[in-house]
């Protein structure tokens, strides 16, 4: 066989190699992005409506009633917690996640950055193997969350968060991660966390203020309600950057085999002319060697 026929043959077999594992990548995704789907859509109706609670309470509380999680301070001391996945091959879904986080470090708060008082948390690897080769450091305490996804470990994410806000470590903490939409479609997003956004600041809210009746009373509601809520909306977040992973690597994987298929089509079409070239030559050679022998 022709060194050239042999080539074209190997990158043949390379590419269907490929495409097995690309097709087999897809199905997984598909069978992981239907748990994580449902649990993010399952419990968005309930987030929504705490969080539209959450922004009421703060935004009608009366003086004498303060909620230290709703206090507004100049935004010296920065925390943004970015979620990203622990794998590759989903698409654009990381360094979407990543241009975000960038985006708020280079312009809204370049000058805290610049002073050194922006930090980030990192959930999910890539967004860590990133920033660590920009040599910017971040805390990696609980970047293997998704290995043990469940409230209860999120949970501690956000006690941390809220303590470190409440000691005054930071002033404003936001949160960027990909909101779910669909398997072929998220929303990339950064989500104040603290302080509690009001009805007037907030910008995914219900607009219309509710005056709540309250039992056993307004003081006690809130600090038994509002750190639960706030554990919720960050677990909220993280399963939609984990539907929204397990959507994008379909997606990816989906075109990735696609394209393998027609990049198969066309190689064997090139191994097919040029066996059928080698062919005619070979014959070629037949006829002229018969006729010197006539000669």
């Amino acid at each position: 066989m022709p060194a050239n026929l042999k080539e074209v043959r190997n990158r043949i077999q390379s590419v269907k190699s490929t495409q097995q594992i690309t097709k087999a990548m897809k199905m997984v995704s598909a069978a992981k992005l239907k748990r994580a789907s449902d649990a993010i859509i399952q419990m968005r109706p309930y987030t929504e409506k705490l969080q539209e609670i959450l922004s009421n309470i703060v935004s009608t509380m009366e003086e004498e009633v303060s909620l230290d999680f709703s206090k507004e301070r100049d935004p010296e001391k920065v925390l943004l917690v970015l979620v990203t996945s622990d794998k590759g091959l989903c698409g654009g879904f990381n360094s979407n996640n990543i241009k975000k986080a960038k985006g708020l470090i280079e312009n809204e708060y370049a000058d805290q950055f610049a002073k050194g008082n922006v930090q980030l948390m990192f959930i999910g690897k890539k967004g860590f193997d990133y920033f660590k080769k920009n040599n910017i450091k971040g805390d990696t305490t609980y970047i293997d969350l998704f290995k043990n996804l469940n409230f209860n470990e999120t949970s501690v994410i956000a006690e941390f968060i809220m303590e470190k806000f409440l000691d005054g470590t930071y002033d404003r903490i936001e949160v960027i991660y990909g909101k779910f939409l669909n398997a072929a479609t998220q929303d990339f997003v950064v989500e104040r966390f603290l302080p509690v956004p009001t009805i007037e600041t907030g910008d995914n809210y219900s607009k219309t203020k509710v005056d709540y009746l309250f039992e056993p009373s307004k003081e006690e509601i809130i600090e038994e309600l509002v750190p639960k809520i706030l554990k919720t909306q960050l677990y909220k977040a993280v399963l939609d950057s984990n539907a929204s992973e397990h959507g994008a690597r379909m997606t990816a994987m989906d075109k990735a085999t696609e394209n393998a298929k027609e990049l198969v089509r066309q190689l064997n079409i090139d191994y097919n002319r040029a066996r059928q070239a080698a062919i005619t030559t070979e014959l070629s050679e037949i006829v002229g060697g018969a006729e010197a022998l006539k000669q």
